[in-house]
């Protein structure tokens, strides 16, 4: 296999139990599942989702010059005699077969991530953190379902010595056939958070759905749990109930594994002194947030337990950056001056909004500036969604945000109990609250805008970045 290559195509054929079909490469170069950004060379899987089935972009992802397609056997008959085909009797489970030999055949070690939130932030942390001590290979953006960790897990290069997983889930019983999968030496669930009430209903069934991961961790493997949440009891429990022999806790208790002893927060980074499984840090973080900073605990956690070089590690942090969506910062010109954009559009529930209104109470405004809140209704929230947006209220007020524009039938009853003081403005959705704010902002402003995924808060992001120059905020300072 040439140094580029992921997969030759014999082994790949064998762990999915595939025919191979027309003139086929002799290995290929990656995985993909969409074939808007396949790469030549690389592998398309036909897989047949909810919306839309991978076998009606067969011909654009060939044309594309992937260097072959994995189709369904009962789909055959819709490609030419000589496409480039692996055949297998179903692509999903093919590309499961093809994660298990992934896992099969590394020796890297494993970690993965769950939580309620600051699942994607702490695997990048870890990307970034592990990556000084050697190759590391992570999931990219949100893959943590059930199609996107054996992506995730069968793009790793058999030559990785990290590997670092996502998984997520929105019903019990989705994380254990993952987390089998990915075997982790090392498992992590950053916290327990009111998200998914509508289909667990309580947080004790949150715990659970999450300790799920627990039931693949490799033997003699740990787990690091947040010992600063309400639930880390029973986690505790569930932990040793799956076998897992070691569990490591983290967070500002006491008694914590890996404890916060001091940080300060700044509007771009962070300054952390922690004590590491018995060794003081000092290290600062690139990004804003205590939400990172307490994460950071897990991450440097997980380091010293797989073995890499803690120190290292350490100051890696110092470069973590916000990503688009997540907390990423954009400096748009206005007349008179600039204004910041905090990108946090991905997605959003109780918790995260918390954390995302704290870095906008410490985000810096100009001598006439304000700190403003675009925010899109928080879903599958259940009977208690309208109390937990009119909750929010509290964390408005203790950040000292001066507007909240609001969108969303259940973001109403945050608008509701807002200070007249506070309005911004309210929309039934965000094309029509767009018109709002746009308008609204100016120079020396600070505008946060976060909601759930459905809630389509990115447009106005986009619509602020269409209608002014602008940059990424991250740039600017260094320049």
């Amino acid at each position: 296999m040439s140094a580029s290559a992921l997969w030759t195509l014999d082994a790949m054929a064998k762990a999915m139990g595939a025919e191979p079909q027309g003139a086929l490469p002799q290995s290929i170069s990656g995985l993909s599942i969409d074939s808007r950004t396949v790469g030549p060379g690389e592998a398309f899987f036909a897989i047949a989702g909810d919306r839309q089935d991978g076998h009606e972009f067969v011909a654009a992802a060939l044309a594309a010059k992937a260097g072959l397609a994995v189709v369904a056997a009962d789909r055959r008959a819709k490609f030419a005699p000589d496409a480039p085909l692996l055949v297998v009797p179903n692509v999903l489970a093919g590309l499961r077969d093809l994660a298990a030999a992934a896992r099969a055949r590394t020796q890297a070690k494993v970690i993965g991530v769950t939580g309620s939130v600051g699942k994607t932030g702490t695997k990048e942390a870890l990307r970034l953190a592990l990556s000084r001590d050697g190759e590391t290979h992570a999931s990219v953006a949100s893959y943590n379902n059930h199609w996107g960790v054996p992506l995730s897990l069968a793009r790793c290069p058999a030559t990785a010595h990290y590997a670092v997983l996502e998984m997520g889930m929105n019903h019990e019983g989705e994380i254990e056939p993952l987390s089998r999968l990915v075997r982790p030496h090392v498992a992590i669930i950053t916290t327990i958070a009111p998200v998914h009430l509508e289909f667990l209903g309580s947080l004790a069934k949150i715990a659970d759905a999450k300790a799920e991961i627990f039931f693949g961790v490799e033997p003699g493997g740990s787990a690091i749990i947040n010992r600063d949440i309400a639930q880390f009891t029973h986690l505790l429990r569930r932990a040793k109930e799956a076998g897992v022999t070691r569990v490591v806790s983290f967070g500002e208790h006491e008694e914590a594994d890996a404890r916060l002893i001091k940080c300060a927060l700044h509007p771009r980074c962070s300054t952390v002194e922690a004590r590491i499984l018995g060794t003081e840090f000092s290290y600062k973080i690139g990004a804003p947030g205590r939400h990172l900073v307490l994460n950071s605990l897990a991450v440097l956690a997980a380091v010293d337990l797989v073995g890499a070089d803690l120190a290292l590690a350490a100051l890696a942090l110092a470069e973590l950056t916000p990503v688009a969506g997540r907390g990423a910062p954009i400096s748009i010109e206005l007349p008179g001056g600039t204004a910041l954009v905090i990108d946090d559009s991905y997605n959003a529930n109780p918790a995260s909004v918390d954390a995302a209104l704290a870095v906008l109470g410490q985000a810096p405004i100009g001598p006439h500036g304000r700190r403003i809140a675009v925010l899109g209704d928080m879903l599958e929230l259940g009977p208690k969604g309208r109390a937990l947006h009119r909750g929010l209220v509290n964390a408005v007020l203790a950040n000292a945000v001066d507007l909240v524009f609001c969108c969303g039938p259940l973001m109403q009853a945050l608008w509701q109990a807002l200070p007249a003081s506070r309005r911004g403005g309210y929309a039934e959705d965000s094309a029509a609250l767009e018109a709002q704010v746009l308008p609204a902002i100016r120079a020396g402003d600070a505008v946060m805008v976060k909601g759930s995924l459905g809630s389509h808060m990115a447009p106005i992001v986009k619509a602020l970045q269409r209608a002014y120059p602008h940059q990424d905020a991250l740039e600017d300072a260094s320049a």
